[in-house]
């Protein structure tokens, strides 16, 4: 419990801290230091209060260089509160709901780089029963931060990107099986292996299975490997790829696809975890976590008779919907980034976007997601004649005026009429996760427009 303490000669509060047992007039930086990781103290006008040794240790400031100033501006570089750009605010939930909450956010470091860190925040309250806000920050390995599946990463910023990814790690420490949902084309099997990366399996085996182009004849030769002998022209045994995810993680790619005959063979398996090879009568067993990404309608599958019910409800232990890319768009410009440095290594070149380029990206819809991206890029790099991709080399397809969003089209005509703020700024900055600078290319105005438009705004 904190004990606010009484008034300086200077006339500002003196905070101080007492809980449970602890002696009244201790300071609340010092209460905050028994946290081995870094913490602030923040009241209900997002006003931190209080950082603990550990966080001026790690962000390289002296605690007067924050206490008194609003944790989003430290903390995201944003003039306003993280659920005013669509994320997941602790301080919303904490004072909403008075119980602990934790998500993963972006922070800045004191070199002013972004990082991924969690936050945890509890609710904390001093002798007079006022609330504060009490959020730890835990700093992820770089491992954790660096997301990949073979040559590809998974990138992103935005809200509903920080969002799916908590989602992800905290699955990912359970051993239940994983059902993701995500349209054609928005990286289920980078998730996939995201969930294995933050799995107490991660050193194990990472196993994908093409559940569309697997044909039903090879459905247990396959799966679940074959003895010597087990049919006309089989020479020598052969490993299943379930077994060979012993220790590991099994990914069932499209698994919506699988016939019928073969999801009533496989949940048997899935059940158990043993099995005979093909042709062999000895039972074997495998210690196999099972993640399957679909993108139909399971359910209404079940329903039409399409789909195992008990197979759905041995998947869906958890299920996590995974973003279009659409509802991304601030992710496109380093999603591309990455992409074109794939593509460089593959070719032989070295490619980047054009300012304009980069903003025809950010407007379009991508129905096709990330592998529609790669596409584009992958005809553009081969259009570009220099190493900077210009507007003309996109799609011709993709216009302008066609490409930006209907909010987006609807705010440039009123701006442009009054001079004054869209209704649906809000909407803008959390697209846009807070960057004025993409806001003003999205609007066709300055920068600095934006600004002054946030600073007459008040904080929500």
């Amino acid at each position: 419990m904190i004990n606010r303490g009484k008034k300086t000669r200077s006339g500002k509060s003196e905070t101080t801290a007492s809980q449970n047992d602890m002696p009244l007039g201790l300071n609340a930086g010092s209460v905050l230091d028994i946290q081995q990781n870094p913490m602030v103290l923040i009241d209900r006008e997002y006003r931190i209060m209080a950082a603990n040794r550990a966080y001026q240790d790690a962000y390289g400031v002296h605690a007067d260089e924050v206490v008194g100033k609003c944790c989003h501006e430290i903390s995201h570089h944003s003039p306003v509160p993280c659920h005013r750009r669509g994320e997941d605010c602790p301080h919303q939930a904490v004072f909403n709901t008075g119980e602990a909450h934790e998500v993963r956010h972006i922070h800045y470091d004191h070199q002013n780089h972004a990082e991924h860190v969690r936050i945890r925040g509890h609710a904390i309250k001093d002798q007079e029963g006022n609330t504060y806000l009490g959020e730890e920050i835990i700093r992820l390995p770089h491992q954790e931060e660096e997301i990949t599946c073979g040559e590809l990463r998974m990138v992103g910023r935005s809200p509903a990107f920080m969002r799916c990814l908590h989602h992800i790690e905290m699955a990912g420490r359970t051993d239940a099986s994983i059902l993701l949902f995500g349209e054609s084309g928005v990286g289920k099997e980078l998730a996939a292996s995201a969930v294995h990366q933050f799995s107490a399996r991660a050193n194990g085996p990472f196993i994908t299975v093409d559940c569309a182009s697997l044909p039903e004849t090879l459905f247990e030769s396959e799966i679940l490997g074959h003895e010597r002998g087990a049919f006309t022209g089989c020479l020598g045994r052969k490993r299943g790829l379930y077994e060979m995810a012993h220790g590991g993680t099994l990914f069932l790619d499209e698994v919506g696809e699988l016939p019928l005959a073969m999801q009533a063979k496989f949940l048997r398996v899935l059940e158990t975890g043993s099995f005979r090879r093909l042709g062999g009568a000895e039972t074997l067993h495998a210690d196999v976590r099972v993640v399957a990404a679909t993108n139909r309608n399971l359910l209404e599958m079940t329903a039409q008779r399409a789909f195992r019910e008990d197979l759905y409800y041995r998947l869906a232990a958890i299920t996590i919907d995974l973003p279009p890319l659409r509802e991304r768009r601030e992710d496109i410009a380093g999603i591309a980034e990455v992409l074109l440095e794939r593509i460089g290594k593959s070719w032989g070149g070295s490619w980047s976007l054009s300012k304009d380029a980069e903003i025809r990206l950010g407007a379009y819809d991508f129905p096709g997601n990330v592998r529609e991206l790669r596409n584009m890029l992958q005809k553009a790099a081969a259009l570009a004649d220099g190493p900077i991709i210009q507007l003309r080399h996109l799609d011709s397809g993709v216009s302008r005026n066609a490409a930006l969003p209907a909010a987006e089209r609807s705010a440039r005509s009123e701006t442009g009429k009054t001079g004054q703020h869209p209704d649906n700024l809000d909407e803008l900055l959390r697209r846009y996760q807070g960057n004025r600078r993409r806001v003003a290319d999205a609007l066709g105005i300055s920068e600095r427009t934006v600004y002054r438009w946030l600073q007459r705004a008040p904080a929500e």
